[in-house]
């Protein structure tokens, strides 16, 4: 049961009488790089903390201006232009709008924001900072660093990170893996699981009178299984009727056949989903489907598309990792497949099609663990309890 307004932490202010008077915690949400509709940072850490109570703004990219939504005070600024902007004007940018609000808490979200974190701890402010990604790894297949020059980052970036994360008040980590890398005093695991209420009041066809659609819903590339995808549902056609609906931004070097000729009968492209949108086409949907590649910077990653999918009721197709074998195979949710092997994805996806009880049931018990166990209401009470404990 999620019930952190027990949680709150109160801050004492002084009044003009001299009195101390109980307010609500003042904390500032801080992305040079995401936008203010960021589905962690708004739509679950913000919206959060304004349940159990707190005064929440937060600070990020938006080429709209700034309003309140859901209780959270949104303070937008323009996306940069280049990489090269993001990481110097927008930072002293964000930087300098988080001074004006002069709050008792700020959370940080971005690698380049460190050293801002780091003077709002000179500062006497209490610092939360989130990762997660581990970005010391990520840099090392960073396509756009030149390939000599990635080791050399990674090992600079870690012992920045390590040092600056030293002193800051709390660190939040979105993995388990990411967790273990930082003071386990200091440290809690808010893991970046759906809100699950979101998906089971979606409105649907009952599974076995849906579409024989497959879903994918994210950043559309090569190394996310694009190629694979595209070429899978093909070799499936074959046997049975089947249509891949994929919903996300194209990344411009994804080279998959179809893309080139825009839509066909086979290949839907719905583009960029906004996030009240995507429980309404999974409900459509009869599997979820994610392939990234095994790349060693995500064997021991938790995509949330993965357990969007359990929580709408789909069985789930994915990579054959070893974090996701254990889940898959205790839930009983899915089948886990070779990424790389098409012909393999394609008989996954037949199987399903060809026994729909199985596959309603794959779904189900998917759906049962999101609710016992995946989902973003019990990551809240970390979250909230992360906050409680600066008031000890």
């Amino acid at each position: 049961m999620f019930k952190p307004l027990r949680r709150l932490w109160r801050c004492e202010i002084s009044s003009s009488a001299g009195n101390g008077t109980s307010m609500p915690c003042r904390v500032v949400h801080i992305s040079s790089v995401y936008s203010v509709d960021d589905l962690r940072i708004f739509h679950k850490e913000c919206r959060s903390l304004v349940m159990a109570g707190y005064d929440v703004t937060l600070i990020g990219l938006s080429s709209e201006p700034g309003a309140s939504r859901d209780g959270v005070k949104i303070r937008s600024l323009p996306p940069p232009r280049s990489r090269r902007e993001r990481m110097s004007r927008t930072v002293w940018n964000v930087y300098q709008a988080a001074l004006r609000e002069d709050a008792e808490i700020y959370h940080l979200h971005d690698p380049e924001l460190l050293p801002a974190a780091a003077l709002l701890k000179m500062r006497g402010k209490r610092v939360i900072f989130d990762f997660r990604e581990e970005v010391a790894f990520d840099i090392r297949y960073k396509e756009w660093l030149p390939p000599l020059l990635r080791w050399p980052i990674s090992i600079a970036y870690r012992a920045a990170e390590l040092m600056f994360a030293r002193g800051f008040d709390r660190v939040i980590a979105a993995t388990p893996a990411i967790a273990r890398k930082y003071p386990a005093a200091k440290t809690r695991c808010v893991r970046n699981f759906p809100w699950g209420h979101e998906f089971r009041r979606a409105q649907g066809l009952p599974y076995e009178l849906r579409e024989p659609i497959v879903v994918y819903v994210g950043v559309l590339a090569d190394k996310k299984g694009l190629r694979e995808m595209s070429q899978a549902v093909e070799l499936a056609a074959k046997q049975i009727p089947i249509k891949l609906v994929l919903a996300g931004w194209v990344n411009s070097g994804a080279k998959a056949d179809f893309l080139p000729r825009g839509d066909n009968e086979l290949v839907e492209l719905r583009g960029h989903l906004n996030h009240s949108e995507i429980p309404g086409l999974l409900a459509q949907a009869k599997i979820g489907l994610y392939l990234p590649h095994s790349m060693k910077n995500k064997l021991e990653a938790l995509p949330v598309k993965l357990f969007e999918y359990m929580a709408a009721g789909l069985p789930v197709v994915t990579s054959d990792l070893p974090i996701w074998r254990q889940m898959i195979e205790s839930a009983k949710c899915g089948l886990l497949v070779d990424p790389l092997n098409p012909a393999g994805v394609a008989e996954a996806l037949v199987w399903l099609l060809r026994h729909p009880a199985e596959a309603a049931e794959m779904g189900r018990n998917g759906q049962r663990a999101v609710a016992e166990k995946y989902n973003w209401e019990r990551e809240a009470e970390n979250l909230v309890a992360a906050y409680a404990d600066l008031a000890v």
